[in-house]
């Protein structure tokens, strides 16, 4: 704790930042990047021996991701791609120029992207590392399977991310899952009708399987599971409440909310809740086998 905060000059935590990214988150998530990629530029290339430089893009360890953003995140001619990586005007100086002057989700867009297309060995530490200064600056987005979201808890975090692994033999609930995660991915228009909608497919894809008849209700799924002994009673009725879920052939997709009603906080409660059901749901089917 700083002195400031000790003393009540400053406050102990600033503001969560959604639809927003501070100088120091940005500061921290270029120093990342840095720290991950662009100081690991192949430097035995770099020589001002006789006037020569020799810090070429081209065939160094980072010449694949600069082909990746031109091609794909800038969408300029590769051609456009400067030569050398030192200095102003050279890659990593356009780099940071466009960094430094970019929307906030632009910024995570960019951060994002380099994370997938950058060396593959320092994905899982780099990714660590972003979640790390995300909870530091109040930052109300997480990495969870390689994409920003807007999910802020640890906890709700490791939920998706289990889900997601324990779904792994139910293909159609992977599926489900990982189209929500993907719907929430664009920070300036994330979707949520659609994310609520593949969240709740996560739920009646797994009953389905698990009641063995993929042509029933959600309702009866949920029965003949509580039947099994996989879903507690007063789960199983939270459940059908919670989806709103109507006796009509094609069950709780009627129930939606309408799109005028959603609010930010839906669509993660949803993925997180249908997660924790995956969870909670798979552990009994193993437990029981």
């Amino acid at each position: 704790m700083k002195f400031s905060q000790r003393i009540g000059i400053t406050s102990f935590e600033k503001a969560i930042q959604i639809g927003s990214v501070d100088d120091e988150l940005r500061n921290s998530l270029w120093s990342l990047l840095s720290l991950f990629y662009w100081d690991k530029f192949d430097k035995r290339m770099y020589d001002r021996m006789g006037g020569s430089r020799r810090d070429y893009i081209s065939r160094s360890n980072l010449d694949d991701l600069f082909t990746a953003l031109w091609l794909h995140y800038f969408k300029k001619p590769t051609d456009t791609i400067p030569a050398l990586y030192y200095g102003e005007q050279d890659g990593l100086g356009v780099l940071r120029s466009y960094y430094f002057s970019a929307n906030w989700y632009e910024i995570y867009d960019f951060v994002e992207f380099v994370s997938v297309f950058g060396p593959n060995e320092q994905k899982e530490y780099f990714v660590k590392a972003c979640n790390s200064y995300l909870e530091r600056e109040n930052s109300g987005y997480r990495f969870v399977d390689g994409k920003i979201i807007e999910i802020s808890s640890p906890d709700e975090i490791d939920e998706i991310e289990n889900a997601l692994r324990a779904s792994i033999p139910y293909y159609g609930v992977k599926q489900h899952l990982s189209s929500a995660i993907i719907l929430l991915k664009e920070k300036n228009n994330p979707d949520y009708r659609n994310s609520i909608k593949e969240s709740i497919s996560v739920v009646e894809s797994l009953c389905k399987k698990i009641s063995e008849n993929e042509q029933s209700t959600l309702g009866e799924a949920l029965k003949v599971m509580e039947n099994k002994g996989v879903l507690h009673p007063a789960l199983k009725s939270a459940f059908s409440a919670l989806y709103g879920y109507t006796n009509d052939a094609n069950g709780i997709r009627h129930a939606l909310l309408k799109e005028s009603n959603l609010t930010r906080a839906d669509a993660p409660f949803m993925l997180i809740s249908c997660s924790a059901f995956i969870n909670y749901v798979i552990s009994n089917i193993e437990t029981d086998a």
